[in-house]
């Protein structure tokens, strides 16, 4: 079933059909929750969050309407607002952005030195990521790591797809800028993902 048929039937009162959507979107959502936590050193309230986006998004499914937005597109959304709301209440002033929970593994002939300085490289990306303001970490996140089109990402962030453009090229510049010293060779060798699309 697509989502759009499954999001009719729930429509319909076949409700234990959520629990589906819900699979569907779990490990992608909890992801992003967690970036968006991880500098406010607050990911151990990404679970509750997650849990927090389905049971609104359940609550207001009615409401959903897939000629405004694409189901996924209205949950990230979700996510993202109740991540800022629950952000305010604890006043912190910077937003987050990190692991995105795969952590990149060596191929079995590289050197434990090699492994070791591939690791710390990514570290200091995603520090660097998280050292970014909110919008720019967001649309970082949902391109780099969701691998969400310019207007999803715009939708989610509530610009037009040139402001997104314009986020992701100053994060991808900023990012750079703060890790050249770091590195001898070109910043993003490693991290093709990383590169305009």
């Amino acid at each position: 079933m697509t989502d759009s048929q499954l999001i009719q039937e729930i429509k319909q009162g076949n409700t234990e059909l959520y629990s589906e959507l819900m699979r569907r979107y779990q490990r992608k959502i909890l992801a992003f929750v967690y970036h968006m936590l991880k500098s406010s050193h607050m990911e151990l309230m990404a679970e509750d969050l997650c849990s927090e986006t389905f049971y609104k998004a359940f609550r207001s499914l009615h409401s959903f309407r897939e000629v405004d937005a694409s189901f996924s597109t209205w949950l990230y959304t979700i996510a993202r607002n109740t991540v800022l709301s629950e952000l305010r209440k604890h006043r912190s002033g910077t937003l987050p952005l990190e692991e995105s929970g795969v952590v990149p593994v060596a191929p079995l002939e590289v050197a434990p030195e090699q492994a070791i300085l591939r690791s710390e490289r990514v570290h200091m990306v995603r520090e660097a990521i998280n050292n970014l303001p909110e919008k720019q970490r967001s649309a970082l996140i949902l391109r780099e790591y969701d691998q969400l089109d310019y207007q999803e990402i715009a939708d989610i962030l509530g610009q037009s797809v040139s402001s997104v453009k314009s986020l992701l090229f100053r994060a991808r510049g900023s990012v750079k800028i703060q890790l050249e010293p770091y590195f001898h060779e070109p910043v993003f060798e490693d991290l093709r993902g990383m590169k305009s699309r």
